[in-house]
């Protein structure tokens, strides 16, 4: 079996390649790293095969900043990768934050459903797109797993404009589980959900006990209306936005308090509200990565000072998706796919993120019918305006890229439309030629930096 991850000097690169290793029918793989950063690459590749000395794994493991060269054959690719600079500094995402900032609109991440987002999935799509290509040619047969924000915009182009078998994977909803668990004094076994929406901004349906069913949200709510204790104290402001979702709409939302804050016009458009629920304007964009440690950083050197991982599985789905499909043991996660009938309410040319399964059959996705009806239409609103901006792209189109930025509900609440306009066309000059794609055939990757 071989496993490409493309953008292996990511956070995801070495915690993935860990999680592979973790998992014993997985070990005899072998693990293609690919990153254009040289630098990065060479510190990753030798954490990865200090690892596998470590414990004397059977994993075989090879390197290349070009991915062609790793691509033949795969069985599983995956990509976690930025275009254009990195992800969280400096160009691009410096202007998809900064310009915004100018016009009043005041984002968190900017990477999922905003102005500035809008902005990373048209600078993104070109390299996403060519990774397709080389997988139609080299290993058609093979699974795209892509942990690449914008998730939901990508997977749409991944599925209607390629024909890799291909699935979005988040760990927001296995996160926010474990938050509100901790919360009410239970522990991650203790329960079971069902979520469905949209990548981000998806919803706990159910959440009840694990051993008897029980519904877990009326114990919820009263600990939110009379917490005992400082850290639930604490809880109720650092997840005022989430929480006031609930209380107001009846349903927790997945990933964060910050991103779910930037999503929807109720929390942002002032500094009276923001100071409200307790969101504070975020600091300037750095121009460089600093000093953040990636994963091979983290741990300790052995006695001969080698950097190396442990064993120790993460909550990332993505590894438990390749044993299940390898196995045929059923593998049950969260996952954003097309809408085929999955909920009835949204529309089919959306992604949507919904419980699915991985076996030998391949990726499974579970049908949920209709969302309340009030949760579809958040999720309609923002969805919507990732169909605009991934119709824009397929058909080279820049109005409609406009479209999707008058639509988005924080601009929209903020901003005349002749503003948004002005907004958007000194984004699109700041872009630069990142976007020459839009009036040229040949995509380049010159800008593409994992």
């Amino acid at each position: 079996m071989k496993i490409v991850i493309i953008g292996a000097g990511s956070g995801f690169g070495s915690r993935l390649s860990i999680d592979i290793m973790s998992r014993e029918s997985l070990r005899e793989a072998t693990i293609c790293l690919c990153d254009l950063h040289e630098e990065r690459l060479k510190k990753v590749t030798a954490y990865i095969q200090n690892t596998i000395d470590k414990y004397n794994l059977p994993t075989k493991l090879e390197s290349s900043t070009d991915r062609t060269k790793l691509l033949p054959g795969a069985d599983f690719v995956i990509t976690s990768v930025s275009v254009g600079g990195g992800a969280y500094y400096g160009f691009p995402y410096n202007i998809e934050v900064e310009i915004p900032r100018k016009y009043g609109i005041e984002q968190t991440v900017a990477d999922t459903y905003s102005v500035g987002a809008a902005f990373r999935l048209m600078r993104t799509a070109p390299v996403q797109l060519q990774i397709c290509r080389e997988m139609e040619q080299y290993c058609p047969d093979a699974y795209l797993l892509n942990h690449t924000n914008p998730m939901a915009g990508l997977t749409m182009l991944h599925s209607t404009a390629s024909s890799i078998k291909n699935v979005g994977i988040c760990h927001g909803v296995q996160h926010t589980s474990s938050v509100i668990t901790k919360f009410i004094g239970l522990k991650d076994e203790d329960v079971t959900y069902k979520v469905a929406g949209i990548n981000h901004l998806a919803w706990f349906l159910e959440y009840q006990r694990t051993d008897t069913g029980e519904d877990l949200y009326p114990m919820l709510r009263d600990m939110l209306d009379n917490p005992q204790t400082d850290e639930q104290r604490d809880f109720l402001k650092k997840e005022a936005v989430r929480v006031e979702i609930m209380r107001k709409f009846g349903y927790f939302p997945t990933e964060s308090n910050h991103h779910d804050s930037e999503y929807l016009p109720y929390f942002r458009r002032n500094a009276d509200l923001m100071k409200q629920y307790f969101l504070k304007p975020r600091d300037p964009v750095r121009d460089s990565l600093g000093e953040k440690a990636r994963e091979w950083l983290k741990d300790s050197m052995d006695s001969e000072h080698q950097l190396s991982g442990d064993l120790r599985m993460s909550n990332e789905y993505t590894s438990g998706i390749m044993e299940g499909i390898v196995t045929d043991r059923p593998f049950r996660f969260i996952g954003n796919v097309m809408n085929k009938g999955l909920i009835t309410n949204l529309p089919g040319k959306l992604c949507v993120e919904v419980p699915c399964f991985a076996d030998r059959h391949g990726i499974n996705a579970s049908v949920v019918g209709d969302l309340p009806t009030h949760l579809a239409g958040f999720n309609h609103a923002n969805g919507t305006c990732v169909q605009l901006t991934v119709e824009s792209i397929l058909e080279k189109d820049k109005e409609k890229a406009f479209y999707a930025f008058a639509l988005d509900p924080n601009a929209a609440s903020i901003l005349s439309l002749d503003n948004i306009r002005k907004m958007f066309e000194e984004m699109w000059e700041a872009e630069g030629d990142l976007l020459e794609w839009y009036w040229k055939d040949k995509i380049t990757e010159r800008y593409a930096l994992n």
